[in-house]
């Protein structure tokens, strides 16, 4: 659209006695031009002389009131009064681009105060969409050129910018909306896409998309699909996947051709093995490339889900492994309850002087290792009998103190710091100092040449779930114990590994595997959460998260008289469907002079307490009696000998 001038035109000089004076003057120099032309004799050179004075002066002048396009004040208010109406924004820059003067609408574009001075033109706009266009128009205007585009700032709102040179090396600044008529296609015909909004889908895309000639080679990729696999236009998808994906990523594009769908294939970029995509592969049947065998891949990032999907595998691995180990346990514990009880009665009657003493001795010794085993397997199945209480635990691991100093041993130092006022915990104390010795041997073993072992413990409240290796650590407040050491650190491969059963990376004969293993035991089953952080030739510290007691604090209570010596006095009732472990059991307590009565399981023992005529003393039963649990047949035995005659009692 033109905008017409709003007069005919105007002159350099301003109007009245100037301009016709200058008028008079270049008519006096035609004059005296002629008569030099006329009369050459008589002018001779000094009248060419002055001719040429008085035509550069009157070229000068001439010049000067030559019209041209210009506006007077009068006008240019009436323009920059109608621009501001208009919602233009407008602005005049120096030679140096700052901004000399504006208008408010400039200054409401550019978010500047009306004392404030307002930024140059291309900060005015400076988001992503204009930076470009503002840069191209910053530069005619250094150049002196004028110069003007049109960008989109969202919203469907297109602004039209230009800039014009002024005089003095200043430039004139405007930016307009534009009005975007949009086609109105007919009805029920399909709308049309432009190819410049078709291009940015292509291009800022959030899945990889990729066009591959027959062979592999990469024609067009977007941006999430170039960065991923770090791919460029000619080079062969192929080489950009580790070796063991090449076969699949290239049989994948194969079968492409041939169909309208590919199978997916997952992939990995070579050097990265620990991002994984899923490739999906289609025919490229657009236009030309019907026949040119060309394939269309779309690349899917799913390196967070794979992450997710090992982390809930390795808890599946750790949950069945541990119901495993726990059943296998506790069958080997019942063997070894018989070897050791049957090796201590054989060394009641063959002493330290018999010829048989030693290999009998060697027998409970080994086995009273195995036990410990069995004990260490228990406590990762979570299967142990655990009996909690309130501790504080700051004074727990001072207690362990110089037993932990002389478990390490000289060149190795053992420094506590712990925070006051530490909250307490509900904790079997026994199976907690087992897990925290656990880990400072493991970290003594790190250290061949000797550092130190730092304990630190402190609170710490958790806003938020937070993801602790295969677990969730749930929002709480937690008592947090840090074993920290010096040492060799843990591979990076190994991190995920370290707390299976039977895995170490110690030389053969130097560690069982269980050390860790039963640490995680014990940590689960008090309700806490543990993970690692390590480094190589840095360190490794290993942190236990327990949940804070929130409850009343016990009232210490007074011990109670000591018990009443009932040897050989009472009836037991022994509950054990293990039968050599009921039959040593049954003989151990009849040598020392106690009545046994002997039942497999919970209902034959309570048919025995039914049909036995005297009082029952004592009952002693797994923790686990099928079709009963210890409380069940504790509180049936109760109920049967209540309703029995006084006799029983």
């Amino acid at each position: 659209m033109t905008v017409r001038a709003l007069t005919l035109g105007n002159y350099g000089l301003p109007a009245g006695a100037w301009r016709w004076a200058a008028m008079g003057f270049v008519i006096l120099a035609l004059a005296a031009a002629g008569l030099a032309v006329g009369a050459p004799d008589a002018s001779r050179w000094a009248g060419v002389a002055l001719l040429a004075g008085i035509g550069a002066v009157a070229s000068i002048f001439l010049y000067a009131i030559w019209p041209r396009e210009a506006v007077s004040a009068d006008e240019a208010r009436l323009i920059a009064e109608a621009a501001a109406r208009a919602n233009v924004a407008w602005a005049v820059t120096g030679a140096d681009g700052a901004v000399i003067d504006c208008n408010d609408i400039y200054r409401g574009m550019s978010g500047t105060a009306k004392d404030d001075a307002p930024p140059p033109p291309e900060l005015a706009l400076g988001n992503e969409a204009s930076a470009a266009t503002l840069y191209r128009l910053t530069k005619s205007a250094a150049d002196r050129e004028q110069r003007e585009e049109t960008f989109s700032i969202g919203g469907g709102i297109e602004i039209t910018a230009a800039v014009r040179p002024l005089a003095n090396g200043t430039s004139a600044w405007w930016f307009a909306p534009r009005l975007v008529v949009h086609d109105v296609a007919p009805r029920g015909a399909a709308p049309t896409v432009s190819p410049q909004l078709a291009t940015a889908v292509f291009r800022d895309a959030p899945v990889g998309v990729a066009i591959a000639d027959a062979d592999g080679r990469i024609v067009e990729a977007n941006n999430a699909f170039a960065e991923f696999l770090n791919a460029g236009a000619g080079r062969n998808i192929g080489d950009l996947v580790e070796a063991a994906d090449k076969a699949t990523v290239l049989d994948l594009l194969l079968k492409a051709k041939d169909k309208a769908h590919g199978n997916a294939a997952e992939l990995r970029p070579i050097g990265q093995p620990e991002r994984m995509a899923e490739l999906y592969a289609a025919p490229a049947n657009v236009g030309a490339s019907s026949s040119s065998g060309r394939v269309i891949l779309y690349l899917v990032d799913v390196s967070d889900q794979k992450a997710l999907e090992t982390k809930f595998a390795q808890s599946q691995k750790m949950q069945a492994v541990g119901k495993l180990a726990g059943g296998v346990a506790h069958d080997f514990n019942n063997i070894l309850t018989v070897i050791i009880g049957n090796s201590e009665f054989l060394l009641m009657r063959h002493t330290a002087g018999d010829p048989s003493f030693n290999e009998i001795n060697l027998i409970h010794q080994d086995a009273l290792r195995a036990a410990n085993l069995v004990k260490q397997l228990l406590a990762f199945s979570r299967e142990q009998t655990m009996q909690p209480k309130v501790l504080a635990l700051n004074g727990a691991i001072a207690e362990m103190h110089q037993l932990l100093s002389r478990l390490v041993g000289e060149g190795i130092e053992i420094k506590l710091e712990n925070a006051p006022d530490l909250w307490p915990i509900n904790a079997d104390e026994s199976q907690l100092t087992n897990a925290i010795m656990n880990l400072v041997v493991n970290a003594r073993d790190a250290m061949p040449k000797g550092g130190t072992i730092t304990i630190r413990t402190a609170n710490q409240s958790v806003p938020q779930a937070t993801a602790l290796g295969t677990a969730i650590m749930p929002a709480d407040d937690y008592v947090r114990i840090d074993v920290a050491d010096q040492g060799s650190g843990i591979a990076k491969e190994h991190i995920g590994k370290i707390f299976d059963p039977f895995f170490t990376t110690k030389p053969v004969g130097q560690g069982t595997g269980l050390g860790l293993a039963t640490v995680y035991g014990i940590v689960k089953q008090t309700g806490g959460y543990i993970t690692v952080d390590s480094e190589l030739n840095k360190g490794t510290t290993f942190s236990i998260f327990l949940p804070r007691f929130k409850g009343e604090m016990p009232v210490a209570q007074v011990e109670s008289a000591p018990a009443r010596d009932i040897t050989g006095q009472d009836t037991v009732l022994l509950v054990e469907d293990e039968e050599a472990v009921r039959s040593f059991a049954a003989r151990a307590l009849r040598v020392r002079g106690y009545k046994v009565l002997e039942a497999p399981g919970g209902e034959e023992a309570l048919e025995l307490v039914r049909n036995h005529p005297g009082p029952i003393h004592l009952l002693i039963t797994d923790v686990v009696m099928p079709p009963f649990g210890l409380k069940q047949l504790a509180a049936k035995v109760k109920d049967v000998l209540s309703a029995a005659p006084a006799t029983k009692h």
